[in-house]
């Protein structure tokens, strides 16, 4: 996600979706996400001088909200508990069948996805929803590349195991880590 062509400031209002689900899965709380993100933001706009124009924008500000969440944790091992987004009962889907199954299907997949092992979901979430590839996500991880890749293929293996999801004949042709 480069944007050259907008502001600073509108590539980051652009950004806020990817980055607000990058921070749910950190931290499983849509409301410390929130605050993460703003954080995050307000973070940006102070250091947007440190921005390199060409560079990627994306990797540069899931660090930011990566290093922020690593912040958040030491300080809250002293706080205590926090809400868990799977407690959260206000959302809502739209009726029907198919919509009820869906639902039961994606709430599988995302309590498998809080079992992973922080590391390994942070490289999910990076590389397959986020789109970054293996070099970018081992850039915004300050991890090797290799380490990335191995993170990944554990996830989806856990996945897997923990969904009932097998190995389909098809997978996906692309090259993650061929990507800059």
């Amino acid at each position: 996600m480069t944007h050259d062509n907008l502001s600073f400031e509108n590539r980051l209002i652009a950004f806020l979706p990817n980055l607000r689900r990058f921070a749910i899965s950190l931290c499983r709380s849509r409301e410390i996400a929130d605050d993460l993100v703003q954080t995050a933001c307000e973070r940006a706009l102070r250091s947007s001088d440190h921005f390199e124009p060409g560079t990627r924008f994306d990797a540069w500000m899931f660090r930011i909200l990566r290093n922020l969440w690593i912040d958040e944790i030491r300080r809250r091992k002293t706080a205590g508990p926090s809400e868990d987004i799977s407690d959260r009962t206000d959302i809502s889907v739209p009726s029907g069948e198919a919509a009820s199954h869906a639902r039961m299907e994606l709430d599988g997949v995302a309590q498998a996805i809080d079992r992973l092992p922080d590391e390994q979901r942070e490289v999910l979430v990076l590389v397959c929803v986020d789109e970054l590839s293996y070099r970018q996500a081992a850039e915004v991880l300050s991890i090797p590349i290799g380490t990335v890749m191995s993170r990944l293929a554990r996830a989806r293996k856990n996945l897997s195991d923990m969904t009932g999801i097998s190995k389909g004949a098809e997978r996906s042709s692309g090259m993650k880590g061929s990507n800059s």
